[in-house]
């Protein structure tokens, strides 16, 4: 099976566990790279570094404790020890999906591989999930036990409320205190200005962004040839919809998805938009270059 199949959302439905789910995104996607150690996957020790709180204990080297009484864990080339924190929207839109997966379904595969890629380089990984306002947070962390607590923190997030991005973003900035990088995993159904002030508390802090933004195939293109009564997922309102409200609908999409793009780049964050009924290779690829630049 190809490296691009094993990426498809389709395929990942099948899978029952997400730690597999994740296990097999990454694993296939780093045998397109040929398992480039620039990413962090060299096992070839460079150097020791002080422990940490929140480290993996595991990484202790004890025979310098035993000659020092200090505590150094024993570090490796490819190592950036950069935090990583998912903020994870589960509100009420992003259970939409007009194919085999979902928007959360795509969304949580993505933020299941990026836990897996980030613990795996041995980098602290954290989790925020939203909607209108912050309902979990898993402070980043190497300890033992980390990745089963993030997976299972995404496993349980359903969609349920209408979401506010700028209220839960400004919740996350509360509670992270070390920087790294914070990836947003989101389908974006705020107004742009509003992500824009929303990101200001982040970047301000020194933290490194990259911004999914996670469509449908068919919100990205709609087929509707015959009018049509829609339902807003977040609100329950019902709209009449024919093909001049179609293609105004597209035209004013594409004015969101290039504000957010400005908007993240005035705030010097990367932006991504995926489309689920393709495979994860972009978002992993965005990730990882973005990691790679301020490792």
């Amino acid at each position: 099976m190809s490296g691009t199949r094993l990426l498809d959302a389709s395929v990942l439905a099948q899978i029952s566990s997400l730690d597999l789910v994740a296990k097999t995104v990454v694993e296939g996607f780093l045998t397109g790279l040929h398992r480039s150690p620039a990413f962090g996957f060299s096992q070839e020790f460079a150097e020791y570094r002080p422990y940490t709180p929140g480290d993996d204990p595991r990484f202790v080297d004890w025979n310098v404790y035993a000659r020092t009484d200090r505590v150094y864990l024993k570090q490796y080339q490819g190592e950036t020890n950069a935090a990583l924190l998912l903020l994870f929207d589960a509100s009420a839109s992003m259970g939409y999906g007009s194919g085999p997966v979902t928007k959360m379904e795509y969304a949580r595969f993505l933020a299941a591989s990026l836990a897996y890629l980030a613990v795996h380089q041995r980098d602290p990984a954290g989790l925020v999930v939203f909607d209108e306002e912050v309902r979990v947070f898993v402070p980043p962390s190497l300890r033992h036990g980390q990745l089963p607590t993030l997976l299972a923190a995404l496993e349980h997030a359903q969609p349920s409320r209408r979401t506010d991005v700028e209220r839960a973003l400004n919740g996350a900035a509360r509670l992270v205190r070390r920087r790294g990088l914070v990836a947003v995993v989101s389908d974006f159904y705020d107004p742009p200005e509003h992500i824009l002030r929303a990101l200001a508390p982040l970047t301000g802090r020194g933290h490194d962004l990259v911004l999914f933004h996670v469509l449908d195939p068919a919100e990205l293109d709609p087929g509707l040839r015959e009018p049509v009564r829609l339902e807003d997922m977040e609100t329950g309102r019902h709209l009449e919809v024919g093909p001049r409200q179609v293609a105004e609908y597209r035209a004013r999409l594409r004015d969101h998805i290039d504000a957010l793009r400005r908007a993240a780049g005035d705030r010097r964050a990367d932006y991504q938009l995926l489309d689920t009924s393709k495979p994860l290779d972009a978002a992993l690829r965005e990730y990882l270059r973005r990691r790679e630049r301020t490792g």
